[in-house]
């Protein structure tokens, strides 16, 4: 059913964008391949994919553009048959209103008594289907029903498959020792009441669980560790987020609870930093800092690790926001290599002067009110180097 819906659908020239997160139709990834390869001379943006998506051949496209990354692309963009076009997360929509507008959305969908909504993130697929896009829709009978917005219009919506099966489940890692540690230093600069933004991997949901005071979360992400805030007491608020990251515990939680927003409002800068909400505390890490305080969270050398994401949407929102605090956090060494390094192996994802504060494992370091040189030597201080150790 899938296949020859898909294969009405789609026409040659076509650009189609695939819905992303942990939600993004997987069940749809063969079919619609294989309905591009037919077609010929389709053009596809993906997002960020955090889960594996082997049925997705991306050599039966004619291009394939990446706005956000994630471990499922990694080798493909190193390989170069995926491009990355550099871009915070809050300007993805308006690429995709612009030079990569789409001609067809490919998303996953949950039914409400009341029409259709996104199933499980919302991300940037959203904004495009109420701008009126058709959509290809897989709908889940147990994705969570998590979604803030209005119903979705029904004219633009062809389902083409159903499914019982809901968002790939990514577990939380254990922490490491390293880990622990940093999310202790974060934990004291996080205060009772504020709203509390973390990316995703282990180190993140390390720093949500040492959180000892009552929070509200607004965030790109919503790590599976909020379930265990809330049973603490300490989850002030039903969350903001735009996409889900955990196991089927996080979706049960997550379900008839409207949390879901697309990136047009979690991302947007003006609305972190209002004064009318509670402060912003950004909980980033890196993958290395450089002396002058700028953040690569890309990749190191020639290996794609991370992309750029929201990390730099919510580190400016931190350091302008009256009584908030951009924070960056990081091992202060990886496998043997400091990660303050004289110059950065890929090009600057956040600029130093949205950078307030720096924490590893030997501690914290404020960078707010320092000039240059200053900035520099309290870096080095931190990790315990001399500059020409680097």
């Amino acid at each position: 059913m899938a296949a020859a819906a898909l294969t009405d659908l789609v026409r040659p020239g076509m650009r189609i964008a695939l819905a992303d997160g942990t939600s993004t139709p997987q069940q749809l990834h063969a079919p619609l391949s294989a309905a591009a390869a037919a077609a010929g001379d389709v053009r596809l943006v993906v997002g960020w994919h955090p889960a594996p998506a082997p049925d997705l051949d991306v050599t039966a496209f004619a291009d394939v553009v990446c706005v956000a990354g994630g471990p499922a692309l990694r080798e493909h963009i190193d390989a170069g048959t995926v491009r990355f076009t550099p871009s915070r997360l809050s300007a993805v929509p308006s690429l995709l209103a612009g030079p990569l507008r789409p001609d067809l959305v490919v998303a996953t969908l949950v039914r409400d008594p009341d029409g259709y909504r996104m199933g499980g993130d919302a991300g940037w697929a959203r904004g495009l289907i109420e701008a009126g896009i058709p959509v290809a829709a897989l709908v889940s009978g147990t994705a969570p029903h998590a979604d803030a917005g209005p119903p979705l219009p029904d004219a633009a919506i062809t389902v083409v498959a159903e499914t019982s099966a809901g968002p790939a489940e990514i577990p939380t890692p254990a922490p490491t020792a390293v880990d622990v540690a940093i999310a202790e230093h974060v934990a004291g600069l996080v205060p009772e009441g504020a709203r509390v933004q973390v990316g995703p991997g282990r180190l993140a949901a390390a720093m949500v669980s040492a959180l000892r005071v009552p929070v509200r979360v607004d965030s790109g992400l919503l790590p599976e560790p909020v379930v265990d805030l809330d049973a603490a007491g300490l989850l002030l608020d039903d969350p903001v987020c735009a996409y889900l990251i955990g196991t089927r515990r996080l979706h049960d939680w997550a379900d008839g609870r409207r949390l879901l927003h697309p990136v047009e409002v979690t991302h947007d800068v003006g609305r972190l930093s209002s004064a009318a909400l509670p402060p912003l505390v950004a909980l980033n890490a890196a993958l290395e800092i450089d002396v002058d305080g700028q953040v690569n969270v890309e990749g190191i050398g020639s290996r794609t690790t991370g992309l750029i994401g929201g990390h730099p949407d919510f580190a400016a929102a931190g350091a302008r926001c009256v009584g908030g605090l951009s924070v960056i956090a990081l091992a202060s060494r990886h496998r043997d290599r400091p990660t303050l390094v004289s110059r950065l192996s890929r090009p600057v994802t956040t600029a130093s002067h949205d950078i307030g504060v720096v924490v590893t494992e030997r501690g914290v370091v404020d960078l707010r009110g320092l000039d240059r040189p200053a900035r520099r030597a309290a870096l080095l201080d931190l990790w315990g180097v001399a500059s020409g150790d680097l």
